[in-house]
């Protein structure tokens, strides 16, 4: 078996109750088969904390007010693992935030950056990410595994990362030769020409390409890119919400920045917020590159039991884009200031709502369907 892990991996460490957050609520705790006999075996008096605290049925943590987790106490320590030791942890608490892919003979292991701490790990990091690998014994074979797939994306993948920590370009060529790396890719999958895939990569890493990418951006409109955002921001209004709160955070970022539907304010805000990113310090650029090689690293090669290659591109894209826009409108609620550990905050509790919601990710990579439809 071959694992693969960031390079910044093992630089994690649970910070436990000085978490200003805590990944025991706001989502259901899925308990695995393994845990929950241990949990019937449990003979002491805590056998009655169990009991009522578990959904046997469903096989999950019941949740109390704010859906935070039955074993979650005031201090946000956990009451299992301070009652019954760390083993006593089912897989689910036992990984987080180690987000798992697996492959056929592969797994793949990242940091999930809806944890604060993974987060602030990814985001005050400066250089380019690189990835560790290493082979264990014993593998795992999957049946109708598309083998032949599988290695497109994994070359694919490897083009996307190098395009992707290129800095000679700017983030935004980076972003679109991205997106037409995918879309291509769709296409001829979508067409039953896996094969010419390997032609598309070698398309879009030459200069020719670059330089048509650079000046088709030049030529974008202000009111285009408005209207993008705006739809961007409402379609992140039509998802699930895992805390009531983010759909506040949403409608606010909404009204500050399209509540009074005028493309030019919106378009010199932008260019002000930039202008204060580029003296403040901040390297929000770098931060960008670091979020689109996470979500590019830990979704892309899932497109092989799905087949959604633009989809997954298409979840970096908007993703960070959706980012930005809030940062933006977090910027002006400020006073047109902003500091690294909000940058942290709303990054942390996107990826909470987007990467834990199946939901979500369906209507966003359903979104990618339809723009590559009517393009």
């Amino acid at each position: 078996m071959l694992y693969m892990i960031p390079d910044y991996y093992k630089e994690f460490q649970c910070i436990a109750e000085e978490c200003e957050d805590t990944c025991c609520a706001g989502w259901k705790i899925v308990v695995d088969a393994r845990a929950l006999k241990n949990y019937r075996s449990v003979r002491s008096i805590y056998r009655k904390k169990l009991k009522k605290s578990i959904n046997w049925r469903k096989k999950e943590f019941r949740q109390g007010e704010e859906r935070r987790c039955a074993f979650l106490r005031e201090d946000n320590l956990c009451d299992m693992y301070t009652n019954l030791g760390r083993d006593s942890l089912c897989r689910t608490c036992r990984l987080y935030p180690r987000h798992v892919e697996e492959f056929e003979g592969v797994r793949e292991i990242t940091l999930s950056i809806s944890c604060p701490e993974a987060a602030r790990i990814l985001l005050h990091k400066k250089e380019p990410v690189h990835f560790l690998t290493a082979r264990r014994k014993g593998e795992e074979e999957y049946e109708d595994f598309d083998l032949f797939l599988y290695s497109q994306l994994v070359d694919a993948r490897e083009v996307l990362i190098k395009i992707l920590q290129n800095r000679e370009l700017s983030i935004a060529v980076r972003m679109k030769l991205m997106l037409g790396i995918a879309r291509d890719m769709q296409l001829r999958v979508n067409s039953s020409e896996l094969f010419a895939c390997e032609a598309v990569l070698e398309k879009y890493q030459k200069d020719a390409v670059c330089q048509y990418v650079k000046r088709d951006l030049a030529h974008t409109k202000t009111e285009e890119a408005y209207r993008f955002a705006e739809e961007l921001l409402s379609m992140l209004e039509s998802l699930e919400f895992l805390k009531e709160d983010w759909c506040v955070h949403l409608c606010e970022t909404q009204e500050r920045l399209y509540g009074n539907h005028d493309s030019q304010k919106w378009n010199r805000t932008t260019q002000e917020f930039f202008q204060w990113l580029s003296g403040s310090g901040m390297d929000w650029e770098i931060q960008k590159e670091q979020l689109l090689v996470y979500f590019i690293s830990t979704y892309f090669c899932g497109a092989v039991y799905d087949g959604e290659i633009y989809g997954k591109a298409w979840l970096a894209a908007v993703s960070v884009l959706a980012l930005e826009e809030m940062l933006k409108a977090r910027w002006l609620r400020n006073e047109k200031m902003l500091d690294q550990e909000e940058i942290v905050e709303i990054v942390y509790r996107y990826s909470r709502e987007i990467e834990h919601s199946d939901i979500n990710l369906e209507k966003i990579q359903s979104q990618a369907r339809l723009e590559l439809y009517f393009r």
